[in-house]
């Protein structure tokens, strides 16, 4: 039986990214989430929170908890609060950790990937990371196409370069794996 955890990932990579890096409010919460997804699907072919992605102007958002962030159930309520910070004119809504980081539902890439994208971006504001999640022929850029793909779902297999050498056999894999889930609930 495939137990995946990712609720739990999800928590906790939003725990841990509220406590390795500085001004993590919703946006770049958003655009952490997005690339640790999407990176760990093209090392693997699997991503790690299990949330689908939208393309919208802003960049890829994961829907359901974007509408989600607004009134936390209650496991996330119990492990963040959404503190806001006055900037001159304008107020972020900055995540804070209740809960100590819990690894344990982690395999040891998804925690590498967690650890490179928190040093890279530790400093960070939302805004210099557009141009990473905005990534001209990346997977929201591919969707988005000019506005034509508002609101579209980014398929994670457009995380994979079409010559990238490992491109069939991680498909493969992230095939076989939609396969057990599927078996799994029949």
């Amino acid at each position: 039986m495939i137990v995946s955890h990712e609720r739990e990932k999800l928590i906790h990579a939003i725990v841990f990214f509220a406590q390795n890096t500085r001004y993590c409010g919703k946006i770049k919460l958003i655009k952490l989430l997005y690339l640790l997804d999407f990176e760990h699907f093209r090392q693997t072919g699997r991503s790690v929170t299990g949330m689908d992605y939208r393309a919208w102007k802003m960049g890829p958002v994961p829907f359901e908890f974007y509408q989600e962030f607004d009134a936390l159930e209650p496991d996330l309520a119990a492990a963040i609060d959404i503190a806001p910070e006055k900037i001159i004119d304008y107020t972020r809504e900055l995540i804070v950790a209740k809960v100590a980081f819990d690894d344990s539902h982690f395999t040891k890439r998804e925690l590498r990937v967690m650890g490179d994208l928190a040093a890279r971006f530790r400093d960070s504001l939302s805004k210099p990371m557009v141009d990473v999640t905005h990534e001209e022929l990346g997977p929201w850029a591919e969707i988005w196409d000019g506005g034509r793909g508002n609101d579209e779902r980014i398929p994670y297999r457009l995380a994979l370069a079409a010559n990238d050498p490992h491109r069939e056999a991680i498909l493969a894999s992230a095939d076989e794996y939609v396969g057990l889930e599927a078996a799994q609930t029949h």
